[in-house]
């Protein structure tokens, strides 16, 4: 008896260090809503990029469409930060599920009919972008206001696990439909979890909005997130930082059908299974990082992932076969989306609430538009150097420039002491 109490102490403890946040209802709402259009999000990634690989045989449209997906995070972002910070995050929210769930479901339409082209999935690429620009913003500036200050890295964490752990589980939906109905099944799938992500966002009940200066005017209340990261002396060269982690570890996605066909000699299944494994070390990585409750060592951690995100993707180049890619992929994941959830978190816990979202969405604009050029450049390149070597070269200059990070102070004090400096 005494086994089994001390066990399910245990188990107890571990569910309140890795899934504290989950307490909260309006969290676990949004959570499931974010875990959909995660889904969703990464089944489209997958079918849309093998489609117009399969069309065109050619990385290179595949690069112009993963940079027609992400470039809109560049141009819409501030916008995107001042809608949320002027309305109701939840409606806001709730908008940009249906714009979703029609996109998928017009693409899907057009593949049944035998009426698409890579000229529509461009424009739908475009509109799909545009809804994510202002998705991610809407989601990141409303999640701590559904939980208390102390659950905030934990609830970071694991709506990470709806980012990146997606990776995982959206190919994993699509796996069977890709080999037998193709990618029409994939995109009314997603249609189908974006409109399941919509009605968990109208369970939400917490009202979250910024706070926009009706005195000011729309430019002054659009720049005033970028002023705040620029002129803060730790989070300027931290956003720096990881945008160069971003563009050059993170942007890797119109490589992978040259590399899964022509190195590893796989199909459309060897793109989808290095994308699971992508999202199963991206899993494992995050509800790691949700167990972490004190912030002394989140400086540490961060320096490490950063490293270890540079050379995972020389791992993926000079893998020989498809099984020790996707341990390589895995590893990718794992680094990747730890580091970008630290990142969040670090940031989080410092902004205030009033500009949270135009803050969110500077870094959106930073972050996107860094992985849409770096994806347009490594399609475009993909077909005459070969994968394997746009995956090296970034992977070693990354390596650098974690390296070179530390020369700078107030970097240095929080890899040391886990500090943030104002």
């Amino acid at each position: 008896m005494t086994i089994v109490l001390n066990v399910r102490q245990r188990i107890r403890s571990v569910g309140v260090k890795y899934l504290d946040s989950l307490t909260s209802r309006d969290f676990r709402s949004l959570w499931l809503a974010s875990m959909c259009a995660g889904s969703a999000h990464w089944a489209l990634i997958v079918a849309r990029g093998w489609l117009v690989f399969e069309m065109e045989g050619s990385s290179a449209w595949v690069g112009w469409v993963t940079f027609a997906a992400m470039i809109p995070r560049f141009f819409l972002s501030p916008f995107a930060g001042l809608i949320c910070d002027r309305f109701n995050r939840k409606i806001v929210l709730t908008t940009v599920f249906a714009m979703s769930f029609f996109h998928n479901l017009v693409l899907a339409m057009l593949v049944l009919l035998s009426d698409i082209q890579v000229s529509y999935v461009v424009v739908l690429a475009l509109i799909d972008g545009s809804s994510r620009a202002i998705l991610i913003p809407a989601s990141s500036s409303l999640l701590p206001n559904l939980v208390r200050k102390d659950q905030l890295l934990n609830a970071i964490a694991l709506n990470a696990t709806t980012v990146h752990g997606t990776r995982l589980l959206g190919p994993l939906l699509i796996a069977p439909l890709v080999v037998t109905t193709g990618v029409t099944g994939t995109f009314l799938l997603s249609s189908v979890l974006y409109a399941l992500g919509g009605v968990q966002v109208l369970f939400i009940r917490t009202h979250s909005a910024g706070v926009i200066d009706i005195k000011r005017s729309v430019l002054q209340n659009l720049l005033e997130g970028l002023s705040y990261l620029y002129h803060h002396r730790f989070l300027r060269p931290l956003l720096l930082l990881t945008v160069a982690h971003c563009a050059l570890t993170m942007s890797f996605e119109s490589l992978l059908p040259v590399l899964s066909l022509k190195k590893l000699g796989a199909e459309g299944g060897g793109f989808t299974y290095l994308m699971m494994a992508v999202g199963a070390g991206a899993l494992i990585g995050v509800i790691g990082l949700s167990g972490i409750q004190h912030g002394s060592n989140r400086g540490q951690i961060l320096l490490v992932l950063g490293i270890l995100s540079g050379v995972a993707p020389i791992g993926l180049a000079i893998s020989p076969n498809l099984y020790t890619a996707l341990a390589a992929a895995a590893v990718m994941g794992a680094t990747q989306s730890t580091f970008m959830a630290l990142f969040a978190g670090v940031v989080q816990s410092i902004i205030p609430d009033a500009i949270r979202g135009r803050v969110a969405s500077v870094n959106n604009l930073h972050i996107g538009g860094s992985m849409a050029l770096f994806n347009l450049v490594n399609g475009r390149l993909a077909d005459s150097l070969g994968a394997p070597v746009l995956l090296v070269i970034p992977g070693v200059i990354f390596v650098v420039v974690i390296g070179c990070s530390y020369a700078v102070v107030t970097l240095r004090k929080f890899y040391r002491e886990g500090i943030t400096i104002e």
